[in-house]
């Protein structure tokens, strides 16, 4: 088996392990043994992993994208991973998300008000604007994934 099917393995096992084996078997509606199977590194397994799909169910329930992270340490990125899950079902919808927008874009820019009164950016008030400019982000991400979700992709 190579090295990164190796290392895939491992994280796939530490996924199961995190959500639980029981309930990583209702969550994927996959057997014990078929969940085994795709974390073995035994021979007759090697070329077995996980399906994209389960691997998601699964890191939804985690407390940690394990999969996820290793892929991304594969390709040379990084993650950075938002403990406020906020992709998971939450109530208001779009609606909520079109408030949250509003809000974080005027902590944005009063950031940058405040930056800006010297006439310079230093180095820290332009961490500030990265931290609010990374939290408008996500909020746009949510309405994305809550569109999608209502209207399929429309």
């Amino acid at each position: 088996m190579s090295v990164v099917g190796r290392y895939l393995k491992k994280h796939t096992e530490a996924l199961v392990k995190d959500v639980g084996v029981e309930q990583a078997c209702l969550v994927t509606g996959k057997s014990k043994a078929t969940l085994g199977r795709y974390y073995s590194d035994h021979d007759e397994h090697a070329d077995r992993f996980m399906p994209i799909e389960a691997v998601a169910l699964l890191e939804k329930a985690a407390s940690y994208p394990h999969v996820t992270g290793a892929l991304a340490e594969l390709s040379g990125s990084s993650l950075q991973y938002d403990e406020r899950r906020p992709n998971r079902e939450r109530p208001g919808g779009v609606n909520a998300d079109v408030i949250a927008l509003s809000q974080r874009f005027a902590m944005l820019m009063g950031e940058y008000q405040q930056s800006m009164e010297d006439g310079k950016i230093t180095v820290s008030e332009a961490k500030r604007l990265l931290k609010e400019t990374t939290l408008l982000q996500q909020v746009l991400i949510d309405m994305k994934l809550h569109l999608e979700n209502d209207h399929g992709g429309a």
